[in-house]
């Protein structure tokens, strides 16, 4: 499989097939494909991953996608103004925020991932569960915004707002810390709690918190008023 990424601030990806090789997706993230794409929904893993799936945000079914006689085309999008990105794996494992998935090459396997620490979940704004990818391929996730990557260092720490923090890899511990003193979490805007990230390993952040746009837009919604 190769693949292209268009766009700008609206991305797509678009992964062209080679006969008889698939990739799937997060039901919905199709935006276009080739007339010998076969197309069909499945439980990938079983019927106990896709109820995991569940729990994190995702569907219970995904969509295989499948070029026929000869190669094709299939393209995918995220639902929200951001980036996309690829992940590659070779036996490693990465893991990312419930709603980063966009698709997947057969190789890669979705599933579950705790968080390691009760107070993570309640106050990580990621709730008590993300999403782990492992096994061996290319996994492309979405990101609200646009993408910064670090590599940190052994014992290297970054502290994220929450809902920044798109992805890392396994061998990155995260943790939730107090963002300051009580003056600052009252006054200095930045919210009670912060991500902290500590390394060795890759981490993947972005730029805007899709709950802080919605909150910003919700003065310019249109209220709907009695007997309207």
């Amino acid at each position: 499989m190769h693949y292209e990424i268009l766009g700008d601030n609206l991305q797509m990806v678009c992964c062209h097939l080679h006969p008889g090789s698939s990739i799937y997706a997060e039901a919905g993230a199709m935006v276009n494909m080739s007339g010998n794409i076969r197309m069909k929904t499945n439980v990938k893993g079983g019927v106990f991953k896709g109820l995991k799936r569940m729990i994190t945000g995702e569907s219970f079914f995904l969509t295989e996608f499948e070029a026929e006689n000869g190669e094709g085309f299939v393209s995918f999008a995220g639902n929200v103004p951001g980036k996309i990105f690829p992940v590659v794996l070779a036996g490693g494992d990465f893991i990312a925020q419930k709603d980063a998935f966009l698709c997947a090459q057969e190789g890669i396997d979705l599933d579950v991932a705790f968080t390691k620490r009760i107070r993570s979940g309640f106050f990580g704004g990621e709730g008590f569960v993300l999403q782990r990818f492992s096994g061996t391929g290319t996994a492309f996730l979405h990101c609200c915004g646009d993408i910064v990557e670090r590599t940190l260092a052994p014992g290297e720490v970054v502290r994220v707002e929450t809902g920044l923090v798109v992805g890392f890899e396994s061998t990155v511990s995260y943790d939730i810390a107090l963002a300051g003193s009580v003056k600052t979490v009252l006054f200095g805007g930045e919210g009670l709690f912060l991500t902290t990230l500590t390394g060795p390993g890759k981490i993947i952040m972005q730029s805007l918190d899709i709950a802080k746009m919605a909150a910003s837009l919700l003065p310019y919604l249109p209220v709907k008023t009695s007997g309207s």
